[in-house]
């Protein structure tokens, strides 16, 4: 096939690379790609926010698939506009794409779903936003409502931190006020049709900046996959999915379908596990960042063909996807000063010497070729993805490509995945 993947960061080179491991033939066209994409795909100038120009393209193209890898061009009708044209595109509408698109959206879907999730208060203004605060206590949580690059949501013991956090976002328009769920975290994808859905294998990302859980909120800064510790409060992995996808993920896209917003893509559930059960924190309309690293290298079913049919509406047609027994990490590097205040335009070194440790390769999120070499662009530069048969073995790998890459001031965690390597 002609897949047309749109983004630029490490979810859609990992789309990229399993694509282009199946060993089908695919041409693979990526917009606007990175450096790392580039050499797995070809690069093409298209701005992925105009759906005209991405729908003229695929038809001039002859593009047989485009695959929607960031949520803004979904917010911004592209994938309407493929549909519109006749072009098979995995990805939801704009009107389903609001389940990531406005918080206060997906709260109402999960409450006419019955979908079990956390008390919230949708407020408008700083004594609105005070009074919920006060009335869940601490923890405080505190969410913009629209898209925020997963940087919109602070979690604190701090009254006024979260207030001001508020403040922030509701000259934007209104937040959420959340109450505070205690259990680990959980995030689980659906390929959906819009009618029918299959599971992928549960991820767990890490979103602090730092060791131990500490440090701002980021856009994830490592993943591990699959999660065996699942089996002591559901009895196996399978019986955990099986349960989310008959309690979550089946009544969200049935809520859609039934009110004119089939959601045809990727649905992402971020769950927690609380003594009261599993309960639904967040839902995304995309391949989550940077689980997808984790969960696609180990993905044995083709990855094209799951995509086509959600596409065509021929999911149910499909078996449940087949994953390796081996495990997987990831581990970002982050330049100086993520999340606050990236710092870009440095070289970065080593990056092929990374990839030349058994069992990992490198995920370019935010690069570019430059005459003296690689230059990081971003705040997340790259993500080293480890895959092996335990985790101590996949941190070891991980951590030693980690150690040959060079970029001035970057950081990463060092704990990814240490307690289930235990």
């Amino acid at each position: 096939m002609k897949i047309l993947v749109l983004g630029s960061g490490a979810r859609e080179h990992a789309i990229v690379l399993a694509l282009a491991s199946e060993d089908a033939g695919h041409e693979l066209l990526a917009a606007p790609g990175n450096a790392g994409i580039g050499r797995d795909a070809t690069i093409v100038d298209l701005d992925m926010l105009d759906p005209a120009a991405v729908a003229g393209f695929a038809l001039d193209r002859a593009v047989d698939l485009v695959v929607v890898g960031p949520e803004a061009p979904l917010i911004a009708g592209v994938a309407d506009e493929l549909r519109e044209r006749g072009i098979p595109v995995f990805g939801p509408g704009r009107a389903a794409a609001q389940m990531e698109g406005s918080k206060a959206f997906a709260k109402r879907i999960m409450a006419a779903a019955e979908v079990p999730t956390g008390r919230a208060a949708y407020a408008r203004t700083p004594d609105e936003v005070a009074a919920a605060l006060d009335e869940f206590g601490a923890p405080y949580v505190v969410k913009a409502d629209g898209l925020a690059a997963g940087k919109g949501v602070v979690v604190t013991e701090d009254r006024d931190a979260a207030l001001a956090h508020a403040a922030a976002y509701l000259p934007s328009g209104p937040v959420l006020v959340e109450e505070f769920l205690s259990g680990p975290e959980v995030s689980l994808f659906f390929v959906s049709d819009g009618d029918t859905v299959r599971a992928l294998s549960p991820a767990q990302d890490f979103k602090r900046a730092l060791d131990g859980d500490a440090g701002p909120n980021t856009g994830g800064m490592g993943a591990y996959s699959p999660l065996p510790w699942l089996a002591d409060d559901f009895g196996s992995e399978a019986e955990f999915v099986a349960h989310v996808t008959d309690a979550v993920a089946l009544p969200v896209i049935r809520r859609l379908d039934e009110e004119g917003t089939p959601f045809v893509g990727l649905l992402y559930a971020g769950l927690i596990l609380t003594p009261a059960g599993v309960r639904v924190i967040e839902f995304n309309a995309r391949f989550g960042d940077p689980e997808t690293q984790v969960v696609l290298p180990r993905l044995v079913t083709p990855l094209s063909r799951l995509l086509l049919a959600a596409a065509a509406g021929t999911l149910e047609d499909e078996p449940q996807p087949e994953f390796s027994d081996d495990v997987a990490i990831t581990v970002v590097l982050a330049s100086e000063g993520y999340p606050e205040k990236p710092v870009t335009g440095r070289p970065l070194g080593g990056v092929a010497e990374a990839g030349d440790v058994p069992g990992v390769h490198v995920a370019h999120a935010a690069t570019a070729a430059s005459h003296d070499g690689l230059v990081a662009t971003g705040g997340r530069v790259l993500n080293v993805v480890a895959t092996a048969p335990d985790f101590a073995t996949a941190r070891d790998r991980a951590y030693e490509a980690v150690g040959r890459i060079s970029l001035e001031g970057s950081h990463h965690r060092s704990d990814i995945a240490a307690r289930v390597a235990q």
